[in-house]
């Protein structure tokens, strides 16, 4: 089913997972997508800007992304696209739907400055990809260095019937919320999906500013999925005390550099991937970083059980 404005939910951010030598690991995309489905996500990206997409070649992507989409039974799956030029950007995007994939996500090039640079890129974006693509502007000026304003995520959405969704991760970013969500309501905007990244750190008050839900990474998607639904029921204060138990960890995840290293450790000792390596280049964590971790885990666990990991758990390679 392909991805409309209706989506919402928490769609988890995938890693990419390598073998200690740097080779992709299918065995690990498989249990990984699993395990996406078994606690309840909505669906799932791929080849985002924490899946490692700069360090694949394009049979490498397109095999990634097929592999995810192939796995999924009960997910949409979305697949990042960005590419320095159109004919890869168009070349990964037809071969992800003709999978089975529910859309695509955009990133800008960090070239983009002047407002009409920025709107005639994602024009010809949505041209490239063709109009029966369902798109997902990513905006994600931390990293990216491109600055969106409100009126400019309008004029792109309005200007291209195929882009449902926005991934928002603007920091601070909660008044670009409202704004947008205002602009629907005088009528100006059409339905538009708005899911967050950041790694879930304001996911509490952005779900109150009208976001639809999650899209990230946190190596607890378990903890995104229950403040999504909480919030959407009304339970503010059962959605702030889960969140506020899990935000030291959080919070750690988001130094630069680090948030993948942190991620994958983790995930590794849930017994979801078999090996935290990121390709080269890349970082690796460090024993006391992991020690750290370890620690903050114990400290989740008080209030949510899941997080009590204990020893180092193990997946099959």
């Amino acid at each position: 089913m392909k991805l409309t404005a209706d989506a919402k939910g928490t769609f988890a951010i995938a890693p990419t997972p390598f073998h200690d030598d740097g080779r992709i690991d299918e065995r690990s995309i498989d249990r990984l997508t699993d395990f996406y489905e078994e606690v309840g996500c909505d669906g799932v990206t791929v080849l985002g800007i924490l899946g490692e997409a700069p360090k694949l070649d394009a049979t490498e992507a397109e095999q990634v992304a097929v592999r995810y989409v192939k796995r999924a039974k009960k997910m949409q799956v979305i697949v990042g696209v960005s590419a320095p030029g159109f004919a890869t950007m168009r070349s990964l995007a037809k071969a992800s739907m003709d999978a089975g994939a529910a859309g695509v996500m955009i990133a800008p090039p960090p070239s983009l400055r002047t407002d009409e640079q920025i709107i005639g890129y994602f024009k010809q974006a949505a041209e490239a990809i063709g109009p029966d693509v369902p798109w997902v502007l990513q905006d994600y000026p931390l990293t990216l260095q491109v600055v969106f304003t409100p009126s400019v995520i309008r004029k792109i959405v309005m200007d291209n019937p195929n882009c449902v969704m926005l991934k928002h991760e603007d920091w601070p970013g909660l008044e670009k919320i409202t704004t947008l969500r205002g602009f629907q309501k005088d009528g100006s905007l059409r339905p538009l999906s708005i899911l967050c990244g950041n790694g879930g750190t304001f996911l509490d008050f952005e779900m109150e500013r009208g976001a639809d839900g999650a899209m990230t990474g946190y190596a607890f998607p378990e903890l995104l999925i229950d403040v999504v639904n909480l919030s959407k029921s009304g339970k503010r204060d059962a959605a702030h005390d889960l969140f506020d138990a899990h935000l030291p960890l959080i919070r750690y995840e988001q130094q630069p550099g680090v948030g993948l290293t942190v991620r994958k450790y983790v995930l590794q000792k849930r017994g979801i991937i078999a090996s935290s390596a990121q390709r080269k280049p890349g970082a690796t964590i460090t024993a006391t970083a992991k020690a750290e971790v370890d620690y903050l885990l114990s400290r989740v666990a008080r209030f949510d059980k899941r997080a009590n990991l204990g020893p180092q758990s193990s997946a099959a390679g």
